[in-house]
């Protein structure tokens, strides 16, 4: 069966689909409509989003939300509440104060990160689970779910595409892989999925893991950044500091059964040391990880071993 692809510019990334179909046309065209739908459902830069209405009500009243929003944040501050998780999905005032990845990138003052970690707690997201509203405690609050929209949204698209009769697809938004069905085009039957070469260009593979199906997450420091006065700032932030983060690594992947898990795990991880990552990975049941550092050492967690192939 031939594979068709589709590939649109949304979420800030190049969002490929491809699915293995006799007829294609039309899904693709439903994925499409899917993807444009989260996006005003779930932005944090869209205005007029569904998630911004919440963020505009912010010390204010409640807002009833759409059932998956509403799923979304509550998974947020479920993983933003655990003790040393670097999660934090009330981050948005930071994130938007620096806007590092957009072009009026700039490095804000002191006083003006400290007013904004002052909001940033997410016991402060008050939820009820009966009315499916969302309320933040504090004027100037804002959730920003950039650091697992983008997993969950995946999952939703496997299950529509599950749902359509496709038995074999991939997903890819950009740093975030989501394959399913068996990956018989392959000689192996696995999904060659490469992990991206931190200080070399878009595309160079510094390994490639090999998956019967499911989710590769990749999160780097690499990918947003800014410069001021000769030095580099990335996109993943301290909530201790409201700087970015300071870390052995260059990247962390997480490889799992679904796509969310991915996206919190490599947040809630990224900021630990290289030995606390491999250790609760490696203790942790349904995710593995590769490790890069910034000298390019890889560290591969023991479900991965067997399955890592290093092409340079």
């Amino acid at each position: 069966m031939p594979v068709s692809s589709r590939k649109i510019a949304l979420m800030g990334t190049k969002i490929v689909t491809k699915i293995w179909h006799e007829d294609p046309e039309p899904i693709l065209d439903q994925v499409d409509h899917l993807l444009f739908m989260y996006k005003d459902r779930f932005s944090a830069n869209d205005p007029d989003s569904e998630l911004m209405q919440v963020n505009h009500a912010a010390g204010s009243h409640p807002v009833t939300v759409a059932p998956d929003l509403f799923e979304l944040i509550a998974l947020g501050k479920k993983h933003s509440s655990v003790p040393g998780s670097h999660l934090n999905i009330t981050i948005g005032p930071l994130i938007q104060t620096w806007r590092i990845g957009f072009s009026d990138a700039r490095r804000p003052s002191q006083a003006e990160i400290e007013e904004k970690l002052a909001v940033i707690d997410p016991s402060d997201i008050i939820l009820d689970s009966e009315q499916l509203t969302v309320f933040l405690r504090k004027k100037g609050m804002a959730i920003d779910l950039g650091a697992l929209a983008k997993g969950y949204i995946a999952d939703k698209i496997v299950d529509h595409l599950k749902r359509a009769g496709v038995q074999k697809g991939l997903i890819n938004l950009g740093g975030n892989v989501l394959t399913f069905g068996v990956a018989d085009h392959h000689p192996t039957a696995d999904w060659m999925i490469g992990i991206q070469h931190p200080s070399a260009p878009r595309g160079t593979n510094l390994a490639i893991v090999r998956i019967k199906s499911g989710s590769v997450v990749t999160s780097g420091v690499y990918e947003r950044t800014f410069t001021v006065e000769g030095k580099t700032y990335h996109h993943i932030f301290d909530q201790e500091t409201g700087y970015p983060v300071v870390s052995e690594l260059a990247s962390l992947t997480i490889v799992s059964e679904h796509s969310v898990d991915g996206e919190i795990w490599t947040t809630r991880l990224f900021g630990k040391t290289p030995r606390e990552i491999f250790d609760e990975v490696n203790q942790t049941e349904g995710i593995e990880a590769i490790l890069i550092t910034h000298q390019n050492e890889l560290i591969v967690t023991n479900g991965l071993l067997q399955r890592v192939i290093y092409p340079l």
